[in-house]
């Protein structure tokens, strides 16, 4: 078992070299397309072969960070991108269990329509580090936490998710058609 020890950060790190620091911990390679999520800031560079090519406003949890099951804490460290779910359903589709609902955002009204619904499409994580977003009562996977789509665009920027990172649909449409599977996704408290 591969086990981390970057599941304490050091702030004077910058994102990236956070996760550079976990990869050569882990023995993995960078892929060519990375997911840098600071918690602390609400944003997502996406990085390719080294370099940002984009950067996106996202939404995190509302609670605490925490990779603890039933937390709803969106959880930190590294992830692959195992699934991508939703190409070729339009924006705002809701997927309920990643199926999609055959209903789009603007048909659901209070009380669904005031929580966070999952839309446009579903890049689904799987935590890398055992111990910490991976194994018993603590793995990612297990906890269906994902990349999606959200019908509280006006939340993004500050913490409104159950544990997910949200982006905008048009942001979710966008990444589902751009990022590998197998991508790494590394998510910082900074």
């Amino acid at each position: 078992r591969l086990r981390c020890r970057c599941d304490t950060f050091s702030m004077k790190l910058g994102i990236r070299d956070e996760c550079l620091r976990c990869l050569d911990e882990l023995q993995l390679q960078e892929t060519d397309h990375l997911l840098l999520v600071s918690l602390q800031e609400q944003v997502m560079h996406h990085q390719y072969k080294g370099r940002t090519v984009k950067t996106y406003v996202v939404s995190t949890s509302i609670k605490p960070p925490s990779c603890l099951e039933d937390s709803m804490g969106t959880p930190w460290g590294l992830h692959r991108v195992c699934e991508i779910i939703g190409n070729g359903q339009p924006s705002g589709m809701v997927f309920v269990g990643r199926k999609p609902t055959g209903r789009l955002m603007g048909e659901f009204a209070p009380p669904q329509s005031d929580g966070n619904l999952i839309t446009s499409r579903i890049l689904r994580l799987e935590g890398l580090q055992e111990g910490l977003n991976r194994g018993a009562g603590r793995d990612t996977f297990d906890r269906f936490v994902y990349l999606h789509g959200t019908n509280h665009e006006e939340k993004l920027g500050s913490p409104a998710s159950s544990g997910c990172v949200q982006v905008s649909n048009k942001d979710a449409i966008e990444l589902a058609a751009s990022i590998p599977l197998g991508s790494l996704f590394f998510i910082s408290p900074g």
